[in-house]
């Protein structure tokens, strides 16, 4: 049911004579109160009826409620990450994070990634599917009832889609996903407050700009020519690195918002002063902040030293870009996308 919208649950409800009211009520207690046993509800008789007769296993709708496999927290308490096993056995990562005064659910869009990045542990896992519209709004429910658990007049406030998978990749059931997120009457997390990260999908970040979608565009840059990126991101093969900027500038002009590049610091690759002088003169007229990221050890490539990291910073800031540091939640807990999986995988192989 989690992969209905608002009007295809209504239409789909008065399909078989049941009122508008009842619709808004069903609609309420599944993505606002996130409830997973229906057939308790005190529901009137109508809506009572149709969820006994249209909602379980074998029947017309079922409810996504994915299993928790393995929930690891970080030492500071602030970050929790799970594994959660989907009906048909594929696992993905989600992430709640804790800020001061906020907390950020960090979703997955797809079971791997078709994407490839050399320094990513979703990447090396390869694609398998898309997840649907439900999936990925299970994922934020499953987060609300965890901090519900705990702190009952807490709520997410953030949402970002940096979890295993290319957002992009996965258009379709991602923006549908997003309406029911941020629909008023459930969860109702801001459109403002979603991020969407993406490697470079250029179709999509067009599309998304031509579509006037309410959401942040986060677009993880990580080279600053075509040589640079494509040994990092292979996806830049298909999409060089000169479409990308175009992209990036088209969506700029057209929509007029801000993107957020996201640059990983890799030790030895892409954190040279050179590098960040050609990335300064790249993004140039576009409204950019520039958030750097260092980078969780994967794969054999390490992270670049804090000293390096900030003379790398200065050198944009002295260029007139905004640029911070992403605060770092979770390293202790894998909480880097794949991280946990693929540490589930070796223990399973030994």
């Amino acid at each position: 049911m989690h992969d209905l919208g608002f009007s295809e649950l209504v239409a789909t409800l008065a399909a078989d004579g049941v009122i508008l009211h009842h619709a808004k009520v069903l609609w309420r207690v599944l993505h606002r109160d996130g409830e997973l046993d229906l057939a308790a509800r005190n529901f009137l008789p109508p809506l009572k009826r149709w969820v006994v007769n249209s909602v379980g296993e074998g029947k017309k709708f079922f409810l996504d409620a994915p299993e928790v496999v393995d929930e690891i927290r970080s030492t500071d308490g602030l970050t929790r990450k799970f594994l959660l096993r989907l009906r048909d056995g594929q696992t993905i990562e989600t992430v709640l994070m804790g800020y001061d005064g906020r907390h950020t659910v960090c979703v997955s869009t797809q079971a791997g990634c078709a994407m490839g990045c050399v320094f990513c542990a979703t990447g090396q896992m390869g694609f398998v599917r898309h997840l649907r519209p439900g999936e990925i709004v299970a994922q934020v429910l499953h987060v609300r009832r965890v901090l519900k658990s705990i702190d009952p007049t807490k709520r997410i406030r953030n949402m970002v889609l940096m979890g295993m998978g290319e957002p992009l990749h996965n258009y379709d059931s991602v923006m549908q996903a997003l309406g029911s997120i941020s629909n008023v009457g459930g969860a109702s997390i801001g459109p403002t407050k979603i991020s969407i990260s993406t490697v470079g999908v250029v179709p999509a970040i067009l599309r998304l700009a031509e579509e006037q979608r309410p959401y942040r565009l986060a677009v993880s840059l990580h080279g600053s020519t075509e040589e640079e990126r494509s040994a990092l991101v292979p996806a830049s093969k298909k999409w060089s690195l000169a479409m990308l900027i175009d992209a990036c500038r088209k969506y700029g002009e057209v929509t007029g918002k801000r993107i957020f590049f996201e640059w990983t610091l890799i030790a030895g690759k892409n954190d040279s002063p050179e590098t960040a002088h050609r990335l300064a003169k790249l993004l140039e007229g576009i409204d950019a902040h520039i958030n750097l990221i260092p980078l969780n050890p994967t794969n054999g490539f390490s992270g670049t030293e804090s000293h390096t990291g900030h003379e790398f910073q200065k050198i944009l800031i002295a260029a007139g870009f905004p640029c911070t540091f992403r605060q770092r939640r979770g390293i202790d807990v894998a909480a880097g996308c794949g991280m946990l999986k693929a540490e589930k995988r070796v223990k399973s192989a030994r």
